[in-house]
């Protein structure tokens, strides 16, 4: 209704908040990502683009916003992207958003590669952007808590680490994915255990690992601290033997990791939370791009040291 009075739409532009473009189309990215940023207060999840437009169209309609079927244009559109897609594409298309001068809120492992994850890193802290990849459990408040009163307290030696996952059951959400069949657990899950254990026990300079039944990877750490991680991990482990475990040891005895206290919606508001917090000047995060970046380094020396069957330093693995 006309009444006469002038309507700032900056204003109401403001009351929208950060916008932003979900890439992705899959279970994760419609049932986590677009539900935490349709409903967060702060975000506006303004368009849909994924590599089936048909699914893309659908997910759109959901939660009622506009399916791109041009990414570009989708970036033109938006302030920030968020990513749901195998890592290998995710790492291509974060580096063209970045480039675009759009925030990264990316889902792990930031890229399969060392190289693509420090092209991203360079482009990120160059523009000045803010950027959070997603590792669920750092994203709960408990878990928070504990990971950075460890890393302060100090005095550890070393850590055990079992996640067995199983999603190859009928049902399970995930065991269609084709990047997961072939990457395996080593990146899939590896990435949620290494962001527990790397701000604790510090930076690896070394890594061994070795295969095992059930695609299973078995890994040894060294840490520039002098201590050493063993890590076994699987997303196709017997039903019964399921498993998640992340015990730290050393001056204190044996100390476990709690997991998570929030459900995949709540923890991803709170990584937009994080990532609105830099764009309003707050100054990097523990989750951002090159946290990311260091998980993928020793992830991709790991897979190196199975190839090889020997030891592998972190920086030998790079390219």
């Amino acid at each position: 209704m006309d009444n006469g009075e002038t309507v700032d739409t900056r204003d109401e532009g403001a009351r929208m908040g950060l916008r932003f473009g979900l890439l992705g189309t899959g279970y994760w990215a419609a049932e986590t990502h677009a539900a935490a940023l349709d409903a967060h207060p702060g975000a506006t999840l303004a368009g849909v683009w994924g590599r089936d437009a048909v699914k893309a169209a659908a997910l759109a309609e959901r939660y009622g916003t506009r399916a791109y079927e041009d990414f570009e244009a989708l970036l033109d559109d938006v302030d920030a992207v968020a990513i749901a897609l195998p890592p290998h594409i995710q790492g291509d298309l974060a580096l063209r958003a970045a480039r675009a001068g759009k925030h990264l809120l990316l889902d792990k492992p930031l890229a399969l590669s060392t190289l693509a994850a420090d092209a991203v890193v360079a482009e990120t802290e160059a523009r000045g952007l803010a950027s959070v990849v997603f590792f669920t459990s750092r994203f709960s408040d408990n878990v928070v808590d504990f990971v950075d009163s460890a890393a302060a307290e100090g005095g550890w030696h070393g850590v055990r680490a079992t996640l067995f996952a199983s999603i190859f059951e009928p049902g399970n959400p995930y065991g269609g994915s084709r990047w997961r069949q072939q990457k395996g657990g080593l990146w899939d899950v590896g990435p949620h255990v290494l962001s527990l254990v790397l701000p604790v026990l510090g930076p690896v300079t070394q890594v061994t690992a070795m295969a095992g039944p059930r695609d299973t990877v078995h890994m040894l750490t060294r840490h520039e601290s002098g201590a050493v991680g063993s890590f076994a991990v699987t997303v196709d482990a017997a039903p019964e033997a399921k498993a998640f475990e992340v015990v730290l040891h050393g001056d204190r005895g044996w100390v476990p990791v709690p997991g998570g206290d929030r459900s995949p919606v709540q923890a991803f508001g709170t990584a937009v939370d994080r990532l609105l917090a830099q764009v309003e000047g707050e100054v990097g995060d523990p989750c951002d791009v090159r946290f990311g970046r260091d998980v993928v380094a020793v992830l991709e020396a790991a897979e190196a040291s199975v190839r090889l069957g020997r030891a592998v330093g972190v920086d030998e693995a790079l390219g």
